[in-house]
This record gives C-alpha cells, sequence and structure tokens, in this order.
C-alpha cells in the first residue's frame, strides 16, 4: 500500500457509534438498526435519481454513489449507511463482460465453464475502481458519526452467476463444476477470493468503517459441500481483510444449516436470515460472536403491531449473542412502504438495549 493509499481513519464520533460497539460485542446504547437494501427501489428519491441511468453507471457515478447511500440515513436515521454498489462491480472491473438486466440480475455474455476460462480473471488493482475509492472517501466526510460499510460478493455467489451466466434456480451447472472438477472449481474460487479482498481493502482504504461478505446463495448447498467447496475460500477473503482492524460481517440466505461452519470462516459478525431464531443462531454459531438480523421482510406489509411484536422478540432473542445489530433476513422488498422502515427505526432504538 503506497503513501496515497493508507487507510483513511474513521471518525472518533462515528467508531464509537451503537453499530460498531455492537459489532465489538461492546455495551450499546440502545439496539443499532440498519437494513439491507436501505438505498434502492423503496424509495421515490432513489427512483427517480435513477431514471433512466443503468444500474452498473449508477455504481460507477461518485455523485449517484454518495446521493444514494445517504438517502436511507436521512429518511431513517439508521445507526449505519451501506456503500450503494453492487456484488459484480468488480468482476465488471476486472473486464468481465457484465451487465445487471433489469427485472433479471446480473447476466454474464461469455459464462466461465472450463480452465481456460480462469485466466480471463486478473487481479484487481486500486485504480480500477477508483471511482469507489472517491464515492467513499466523500461519504465518509458527509456521514460524520455514522459509519459506512462496504461489501463485497462471496466467491460461491460470484462463481455461480459467472458459470450459469446469470441467476440460477438450481445452480446445476455450478454444482456440476464443483463435483466434477473439483480443480477447476478451487482455482476459480481462488481468484474470486482475491479479487474481493481487494475490493474490500479498497473500501476500507477509503474510510469504509466495517465490511459485509454476502453469500446470497450459499444456501443451495449441503454443510458437507459448503465445508469441501466454498468455506475455504470465504475463510481467505476474511483472513486477508483481518489486518484492516474493522468488523467483518458474513451474511447468507437460507444459510440455517452452514451457520456454524460461516462462523469458523472466520468472520467477526454472522448475519441471520429469517428462517432461524437468533437465539438457536447464536447457539449453532458460538456464544462469541455477535449476530445480525433477521426480522422477515414480508412481515414489514404487516399492521405497525405485528412489525413492532416481531421485531421485540427479536431482539429478545439476540441477546443469547454478545452482540446484536438489527437488521431484516434478506433485504427490504421493492414496495416495502418506507414509513414502515422509518418506524420499525424508532421502535428498535426505544427498546431497551
Amino acid at each position: 500500500m503506497t503513501c496515497d493509499d493508507r487507510p483513511v481513519a474513521a471518525s472518533p464520533t462515528a467508531s464509537g457509534s451503537a453499530f460498531l460497539l455492537a459489532c465489538r460485542g461492546e455495551p450499546v446504547p440502545h439496539v443499532p438498526v440498519w437494513f439491507m437494501r436501505q438505498a434502492g427501489r423503496s424509495l421515490p428519491e432513489y427512483r427517480a435519481l435513477r431514471d433512466g441511468v443503468p444500474m452498473l453507471e449508477a455504481c460507477s457515478r461518485p455523485d449517484m454513489v454518495v446521493e444514494i447511500t445517504l438517502q436511507p440515513v436521512r429518511r431513517y436515521g439508521v445507526d449505519a449507511a451501506i456503500l450503494f454498489s453492487d456484488i459484480v462491480v468488480p468482476l465488471k472491473a476486472v473486464g468481465v463482460d457484465v451487465d445487471i438486466v433489469p427485472g433479471t440480475g446480473p447476466v454474464i455474455a461469455d459464462p466461465f465453464r472450463t480452465a481456460a476460462d480462469i485466466g480471463r480473471l486478473r487481479p484487481l488493482q486500486p485504480d480500477d475502481v477508483s471511482y469507489v475509492t472517491e464515492s467513499v472517501r466523500a461519504l465518509v466526510g458527509e456521514l460524520g458519526a455514522v459509519p459506512l460499510i462496504g461489501f463485497a460478493g462471496a466467491p460461491f455467489t460470484l462463481a455461480s452467476y459467472l458459470v450459469e451466466g446469470g441467476p440460477s434456480r438450481d445452480h446445476a451447472r455450478t454444482k456440476a463444476l464443483m463435483h466434477g472438477e473439483p480443480e477447476v472449481w478451487h482455482a476459480l474460487l481462488d481468484r474470486l477470493a482475491n479479487i474481493a479482498a481487494a475490493f474490500l481493502q479498497v473500501q476500507v482504504a477509503a474510510g469504509a468503517a466495517a465490511v459485509q461478505l454476502f453469500d446470497s446463495w450459499a444456501g443451495v448447498l449441503s454443510l458437507t459441500d459448503y465445508q469441501q467447496f466454498v468455506q475455504p475460500h470465504s475463510a481467505s477473503v476474511l483472513a486477508q481483510t483481518a489486518h484492516l482492524g474493522v468488523p467483518r460481517i458474513h451474511f447468507g440466505v437460507g444459510t440455517g444449516e452452514l451457520l456454524g461452519a460461516m462462523g469458523e470462516a472466520g468472520a467477526d459478525v454472522v448475519g441471520v436470515d429469517w428462517r432461524v431464531p437468533l437465539d438457536v443462531a447464536a447457539q449453532r454459531i458460538g456464544s462469541h460472536r455477535p449476530v445480525q438480523g433477521n426480522l422477515d421482510p414480508a412481515v414489514l406489509f404487516a399492521p405497525t403491531q405485528v412489525v413492532h411484536a416481531s421485531a421485540a422478540a427479536i431482539i429478545d432473542s439476540g441477546r443469547r449473542a454478545p452482540g446484536h445489530v438489527f437488521n431484516l433476513g434478506h433485504g427490504v422488498l421493492p414496495a416495502t412502504d418506507p414509513d414502515a422502515l422509518a418506524r420499525l427505526v424508532d421502535f428498535v432504538h426505544a427498546y431497551p438495549a
């Protein structure tokens, strides 16, 4: 790391935020809360700003990244912001022909299915994502006492998109490569782990106060397959970011049977989806790791008293862990009423920590 690339320290007020305290398992003044996909389609101001602008273009424009990241902080008063980006941004940055197709998701023009394809993945350099550095630095200045979370896609989820060519219901090609050509599989995930780690390092160097590793598709795997084919590579990402001195959160969808193994991969905090109660999750993960989660996003469509009763039960359940960051069990759904989220933040902040 050159002198120009030295990490930008989070502000002293941000370093003592409730979010970071909970991530470290320290006492908090209130239960901290933020929401996955808190910046996005559920906000009218986001839709207005994004009108006519493709997703990956928006992710590469610091003016848009800053404004979109700040929108939910202004509206909800959440305890952390998360960088507006996408898990395929680093893939695009290293030359992969990928586009985010509305209504579909990431689509790879030329899927990765052979050993020769791996050579198309070069290492990520900070200059490849200079717009991310610019965005994060600007956000740290704007956010002040509110910490910024950086993120990356986990190797398995990135590999699934590359191999399948886009979203998949059964991940058949992915699993076929994993089992049929394990040497190719591990070589591919090794490259992706290094890219993901480099992307997280860029964000922390610019001032991100925490990072989250998203493994959106890991829940399609058995525990045995996860431990053999995926866990070592997620562990590599987390190990390569351990020296950065910021909390590392690891989250996956449908990963109730994998929680123990995800904790063993080395994260400081393990995110939990809505399928497993937090007290059960804490037992599976280990009593020394804080947890994050885990209200079902669909519950936000229920009456307010139902939402708040569910939130109270989750907070009470989360006391089993040494720290708890309140969140949803997945991302905010597009049709969610923003006022429901605002009321939920107020309720969580007022509930006894």
